[in-house]
C-alpha cells in the first residue's frame, strides 16, 4: 500500500510520538512509519511537534507537582535547572583550572 504524507500527519497528534502507535493508526509496520518520519520534513515536524507536547505535559506534571509542595520533585528541578548551585556534580577542575593527568610511567 502507498502511503501518503497526510496519513501519517493526521494520525501523529495524541500519540506521544510513540512509533508503534504511529504505525498501528497509519496501518503500516514500525519501519515504515520510521522511515516517513525520517524522510519526510512534514511528518518529520509533525512528530517533533508531538513530542514537544508531550515534554510540556511532562514540565507542567513536575511544576504543578512542586507547587503542591512536593520536595522530591522540587530538589529534582533544582539539581537539573541550577546545577551550579545544586547539582550533585563533582568539580575536577582543580579551582577552575584545567586537571592534568600525567599518563606516562616512565617520569
Amino acid at each position: 500500500m502507498a502511503y501518503k504524507v497526510q496519513d501519517f500527519v493526521k494520525k501523529i497528534p495524541g500519540t506521544g510520538g510513540i512509533i508503534s502507535t504511529i504505525s498501528d493508526r497509519v496501518g503500516c509496520d514500525w519501519h515504515t512509519a520510521k522511515r516517513y518520519i525520517t524522510e519526510s520534513p512534514t511528518v518529520k515536524q509533525a512528530y517533533e511537534d508531538e513530542c514537544e507536547r508531550v515534554n510540556d505535559l511532562a514540565q507542567s506534571t513536575v511544576l504543578k507537582s512542586i507547587k503542591d509542595g512536593n520536595t522530591a520533585d522540587a530538589k529534582w528541578w533544582l539539581s537539573r535547572k541550577r546545577k551550579q548551585e545544586f547539582g550533585d556534580a563533582i568539580d575536577v577542575t582543580s579551582g577552575g583550572k584545567p586537571l592534568i593527568i600525567d599518563w606516562d610511567d616512565d617520569n
